[in-house]
């Protein structure tokens, strides 16, 4: 299982870096996430470890992430061995040319890539439809996060 959604936003990329990129954002942005704690100090560092319980096709998940690799404000890899879907989630960030009045634009993609368990296996395609509907539907989130931190009213 492979899944890359991307989308443009109209904010500058240290903002979106810093919202998407921050595991205590996620709650704000994500819809399956249902809470975000800390293995020690909560900072974006590699090497840092943060358990999540998410809802996702009406399955409670518990799981630990660990950042494994980070550019900031480029790139973020993050990856759990644990639970039924072992996976690895990459976030990149890159600027887009400006929009209008040169207000600044940030390309974002989210990818999530992992190998299900003997049990999952069977609902794979369920599994992939399921999460690329969910994450385009988080970016849309993260869009009205970004436009409230920014000051702009509902569109």
């Amino acid at each position: 299982m492979d899944v890359t959604v991307g989308t443009t936003f109209d904010a500058p990329r240290p903002l979106v870096a810093a919202v998407s990129g921050d595991p205590d954002q996620a709650l704000r942005w994500y819809a399956n996430i249902r809470s975000v704690r800390w293995q020690g100090p909560a900072e974006v560092v590699v090497g840092a470890r943060v358990d999540f319980v998410a809802r996702f096709l009406g399955r409670h998940l518990a799981y630990t992430y660990e950042i494994v690799d980070l550019v900031p404000q480029e790139r973020m890899v993050m990856r759990t061995d644990d639970g039924p879907l072992p996976m690895e989630t990459t976030y990149c960030w890159w600027d887009e040319e400006p929009g209008e009045g040169g207000r600044p634009r940030t390309g974002m993609s989210v990818r999530n890539a992992g190998r299900p368990s003997a049990m999952t296996t069977l609902a794979s395609g369920a599994v992939t439809l399921g999460m690329k509907r969910a994450m385009r539907r988080d970016l849309e989130r993260l869009r009205l996060v970004l436009r409230e931190e920014l000051g702009v009213p509902d569109a």
